[in-house]
């Protein structure tokens, strides 16, 4: 039902489609244990090293945020009919930007008129599109492709969900081939959010930190489902709540909670810290190898940076991860 357009530096070819979406629930946490929803199969995937230099900033944000229509789908896959279709709106082709393409389809996720108005009726489309929605604009077609897919049979048969879309299995492999770039494989201390691999908790915490990079920087931010983007400590208290530890909401009082260690000593998933004894202003997740995961400032998206720059002013590191033991109260005699 859809007309697929092959990505850029490829033949361009027409073909019969549908859409799929993908999920990874962006989880928003407060000041609780997560619940199970929060933590769907596939809602703790990080961006790989080529899906953050591929994907547009805003494009990725909207297959995350999309994601979670669909509890249980990988954000990555949507990410993949995105690029597979029109490389994520890239492509200079009749049928992406405007007007439609020889089978009829339209816009970055390739849907034609009928089907994209029916998704619609059945699910409104969320704040942040065209009024009315349309086929065209970015963040209405990548919902609408998530609640498809999700009708269409995902994640429960995510082949099927798919085949849908454009009912030949080398485009249901070339898709789940493009989102196996996309997700994140692998913390090994290489300050590379593409090496996180693992169930220990530093892993937790840095591959939730990692899937959202790009979001955008909100002051006071816990995430795009409650603030429309982070802050620095709202996403390292999100991104511990992964393993189950509750943070303090400020940068400062997360240093105060300890317990502090020296930098010599920093480990991947330990908090670092700017600021002064007076003022400490800022928080971020180590990553190894002097790479750290955070949200910046206003206008800087979340994304990964050095641990020291010109001008920092790094204050100190603690280790919520790897608490020092306590001594036994009554030793033995």
């Amino acid at each position: 039902m859809f007309g697929r357009v092959l990505a850029a530096g490829c033949t361009g070819v027409v073909f019969s489609s549908v859409v799929i979406a993908s999920v990874v629930t962006t989880v928003v946490v407060f000041d609780h244990k997560p619940q199970p929803s929060m933590l769907a199969p596939g809602s703790g995937a990080a961006p790989s090293p080529e899906a953050v230099s591929d994907i547009p900033a805003s494009m990725l944000v909207l297959y995350q945020k999309a994601a979670h229509v669909c509890p249980g789908l990988d954000w990555p896959v949507l990410a993949g009919i995105g690029k597979v279709e029109t490389d994520h709106g890239r492509v200079n082709m009749p049928g992406v930007g405007s007007g439609e393409n020889e089978a009829g389809a339209g816009g970055p996720m390739q849907f034609l008129a009928p089907t994209f108005d029916s998704v619609a009726a059945r699910h409104p489309l969320p704040a942040g599109g065209a009024t009315p929605p349309s086929r065209y604009n970015p963040s209405d077609a990548i919902y609408a492709a998530a609640y498809y897919l999700c009708d269409s049979g995902a994640p429960a048969d995510l082949h099927a969900a798919i085949f849908t879309y454009n009912h030949a299995d080398w485009y249901v492999n070339e898709v789940l081939d493009q989102a196996a770039h996309y997700r994140n494989q692998s913390p090994t201390g290489t300050g590379d959010c593409g090496s996180i691999r693992g169930g220990d908790r530093a892993s937790l915490v840095l591959a939730f930190a990692c899937a959202q990079l790009g979001q955008p920087y909100v002051w006071g931010g816990d995430g795009p489902e409650v603030s429309g983007g982070w802050d620095c400590s709202g996403l390292t208290k999100a991104a511990y709540a992964r393993a189950e530890i509750i943070l303090p909401r400020t940068a400062a009082d997360q240093y105060h909670a300890g317990p502090p260690i020296t930098e010599s000593a920093l480990r991947p998933g330990d908090l670092v810290f700017y600021g002064s004894d007076a003022d400490i202003h800022h928080v971020g997740l180590y990553l190894g190898a002097g790479k750290i995961v955070n949200a910046p400032t206003f206008g800087v998206p979340v994304r990964v940076q050095d641990l020291h720059y010109p001008g920092d002013d790094y204050y100190g590191a603690t280790s919520p991860l790897n608490p020092p033991t306590t001594a036994a109260a009554n030793p033995a005699q």
